[in-house]
C-alpha cells in the first residue's frame, strides 16, 4: 500500500535514486522504479498529507515528471477541428468522469487504453463533482497525471473540466456573481494543468421566451464571454478546447433550430468579444437521458428513450459549422448494446460517470461493512435531498455520490480494489471497442502535440535539494 509522506525531506528520500532535483528541474534516474513505486507514493501524499509544504511538493514532482515522461496535460481542441473539416471520422471520444479511487482509475484506464492503441480518451470532473468528491482542480489534475505515469503512459493526457454550469436560480438573484464564480473556477482549472473545459450555461435557456434566438441568448451570452476570457489565459500556445451546450440534460430533446439560433448568436458574441478567436469545438445536447440515469423504486435504472436521430441531425450541423460534432452526456448508464450506435451517428464524445461509481459500489468484493458506514452517512447526511415516495434503494442510488469525498480515504485504501479495478479495466477496454477509439493513438499523434511545461520548484524544496 502507498504511503503518505508528511515532511518535504521525507520526499527526498523517496526519490532518493529514482530521481533529483536540479533547479527547476526533475531529472528522472530509474524509470521503472519512478513509474511503478514513486508515483503512488507521491499520489498519497499530494492527496492525503497534512502538511501543505509536502502536498505542494508532491505536485510539483508529479507534474515534473509527467513533463519528463512524455505524459503531458493536452488540448483534443486540434483533432476536433480536423473531425469537423471532414479528415477523421467514425469514433466516439469516451469522457470519463473520475469521482473515487481517481489514481487507481486513471492507471487502469491508461493500462487498458495501451492495450488497445487508444489516444483518444478523456478524464474530466464536473464543477459539481468537486465539491463532493473533495477534488480540486489541482488535486485531480495531479492524481491523473500520476496514474499515468504509473501506467507507463507517454502519450497526450486529456483532463477536462466538465460542466462548468451556471445555477440558474443563483444567476437570477445576482447574474455578475454567478458569471464570476465560473470565470474564477476556469482559471483555477487551467492553472491546475486543465487544457479542456465545457461551459454549461444551457441552465440559463429560457423557453418562455417568444423566439427561439431569445431563448438562447443569454445561453450563447455567456458562453462567448467566457470562451473569450479563456482564449485571454492561453499562455502557451494551445488553444484550450472549449465546450457548449444547448439543452440541460434531463429536459427536453434539443432541436435543429435551437442550435443554429446558438451557434449564430455564439459565433456574434465571441467575434464583437475577441475578433477571430477559435470558438467552441463541440456542443452538448439532450437526447433524453439524464445524469445517472433514473432509479427505480425497487431498484434498477429505468430504460431510457434516447433519440439517436437529434444526435445524428444535430451533429451535421455542428460539423458543418467546423466543430467536431454533437455531445452525449448521461450515457455510463445505458445498456450495453447501445454503445456502438453512436459512432454510426458520429457522436463526438460520450460522458459517462455514474456507471463507474455503480461497478466499484455494487461489485461484490467491495466491503459489505463499509456499504452500510456509507449508506447510513447518505441516511444521516443527505436526508434534505430525498423526496416525497422515494424508496430507500432510489435514495441512495442518487445519494452514494455525496459520499465519495468523506470516505475518500476507504476508498483509495480498500484492500479488495484490485478485483474491483479488474472489472473496472473489462468494462473500459468494452467500451474502448464498442466507441470506436481502438487504434487512436496514430490519429492522435498526427494532430495533438503536447507542449512541455515546467514550473518552478517550490523553494523549499530546492534549498533541500542544494545542501545535499
Amino acid at each position: 500500500m502507498p504511503h503518505v509522506v508528511e515532511r518535504t525531506e521525507d520526499l527526498l528520500a523517496v526519490l532518493a535514486g529514482v530521481a533529483h532535483v536540479d533547479g527547476d528541474r526533475l531529472v528522472i534516474d530509474d524509470e521503472q522504479r519512478f513509474r511503478s513505486e514513486t508515483a503512488a507514493h507521491l499520489a498519497w501524499t499530494a492527496v492525503f498529507t497534512d502538511d501543505e509544504t509536502a502536498r505542494e511538493t508532491a505536485r510539483w514532482i508529479i507534474w515534473e515528471a509527467a513533463q519528463a515522461l512524455g505524459a503531458r496535460s493536452a488540448s483534443i481542441h486540434e483533432l476536433y477541428m480536423a473531425r469537423g473539416r471532414g479528415e477523421v471520422h467514425g469514433f466516439t471520444v469516451p469522457a470519463i468522469n473520475l469521482r473515487a479511487e481517481t489514481f487507481d482509475m486513471a492507471r487502469t484506464i491508461f493500462a487498458a487504453a495501451q492495450e488497445a492503441d487508444v489516444g483518444a480518451v478523456i478524464l474530466e470532473l464536473a464543477r459539481s463533482e468537486q465539491t463532493y468528491t473533495f477534488q480540486r482542480p489541482i488535486d485531480y489534475s495531479t492524481a491523473i497525471l500520476a496514474g499515468a505515469i504509473a501506467a507507463g503512459w507517454t502519450n497526450p493526457v486529456f483532463i477536462q473540466g466538465d460542466h462548468y454550469q451556471f445555477n440558474a436560480k443563483k444567476y437570477t438573484a445576482d447574474p455578475e456573481g454567478m458569471t464570476e464564480e465560473i470565470r474564477r473556477a476556469c482559471r483555477m482549472a487551467i492553472d491546475a494543468g486543465y487544457r479542456n473545459i465545457d461551459i454549461d450555461s444551457s441552465t440559463l435557456v429560457d423557453l418562455s421566451k417568444p423566439t427561439v434566438d431569445e431563448q438562447q441568448r443569454e445561453n450563447y451570452h455567456r458562453a462567448a464571454e467566457l470562451t473569450a476570457l479563456i482564449r485571454s489565459l492561453e499562455t502557451d500556445g494551445v488553444t484550450i478546447s472549449v465546450g457548449g451546450e444547448i439543452g440541460e440534460v434531463g429536459k427536453e430533446n434539443s432541436t435543429v433550430e435551437e442550435l443554429e439560433a446558438y451557434l449564430d448568436g455564439y459565433r456574434r458574441e465571441l467575434d464583437a468579444r475577441a475578433p477571430g478567436a477559435a470558438g467552441i469545438s463541440k456542443v452538448s445536447v439532450q437526447t433524453g437521458t439524464s445524469h445517472g440515469g433514473v432509479p427505480l423504486p425497487g431498484g434498477g435504472v429505468a430504460a431510457v428513450k434516447l433519440d439517436f436521430e437529434v444526435l445524428r441531425r444535430l451533429g451535421e450541423l455542428a460539423r458543418s459549422r467546423g466543430l467536431a460534432g454533437a455531445v452525449q452526456h448521461g450515457a455510463s448508464t445505458l445498456p450495453d448494446e447501445l454503445f456502438h450506435r453512436f459512432p454510426s451517428v458520429e457522436t463526438a464524445e460520450i460522458h459517462l460517470a455514474t456507471g463507474f461509481q455503480n461497478l466499484l459500489y455494487e461489485h461484490p468484493a467491495f466491503p459489505a461493512d463499509l456499504l452500510s458506514e456509507i449508506d447510513e452517512w447518505c441516511m444521516s447526511n443527505a436526508a434534505d435531498e430525498r423526496k416525497p415516495g422515494e424508496t430507500d434503494e432510489q435514495f441512495l442510488y442518487k445519494t452514494r455520490k455525496k459520499a465519495i469525498g468523506p470516505f475518500k480515504r476507504q476508498l483509495w485504501d480498500l484492500p479488495q480494489k484490485d478485483e474491483i479495478l479488474a472489472a473496472q479495466h473489462r468494462k473500459i477496454a468494452f467500451l474502448f471497442t464498442e466507441l470506436g477509439v481502438n487504434g487512436s493513438f496514430a490519429m492522435v499523434e498526427r494532430y495533438i502535440h503536447p507542449v512541455e511545461l515546467h514550473r518552478p520548484a517550490p523553494e523549499s524544496l530546492r534549498t533541500l535539494a542544494a545542501a545535499r
